[in-house]
């Protein structure tokens, strides 16, 4: 079993930025991906960002290409969102999961573990 817990997200004016943090327990975590997803209010959830089981590959949507930053600690069992230049459409709350695979993955099926998600507000 896997446990996630997200910290980091809060209020943010358009351009500015936030860390956002994942904590994760149990055994699965240093040989698994790792990814962000995010879902805003009467939208479904969307990929945002993934990383592979040695932290060597990533993938990110388009949305947030050049301004996020995946990375991941598995000395710590973390993984961290860097998003910067945020802008409001950026607002949702925002999940990390874990997936048995060690390959970086944009498919939401294709994940096993997930934490209760944390919220980021972008104001204009």
């Amino acid at each position: 079993q896997v446990q996630l817990v997200e910290s980091g997200g809060g209020l943010v004016q358009a351009g500015g930025s936030l860390r956002l943090s994942c904590a994760a327990s149990g055994r699965t975590f240093s040989t698994g991906a790792m990814g962000w997803f995010r879902q805003a209010p009467g939208q479904e959830r969307e990929f945002v960002a993934a990383i592979n089981w040695s932290g060597r590959d990533t993938n990110y949507a388009d949305a947030v290409k050049g301004r996020f930053t995946i990375s991941r600690d598995n000395a710590k069992n973390t993984v961290s969102l860097q998003m910067n230049i945020l802008k409001p459409d950026d607002s949702a709350v925002y999940y990390c999961a874990v997936r048995k695979g060690p390959r970086a993955s944009s498919r939401e099926v294709e994940y096993d573990y997930w934490g209760q998600g944390t919220q980021v507000t972008v104001s204009s």
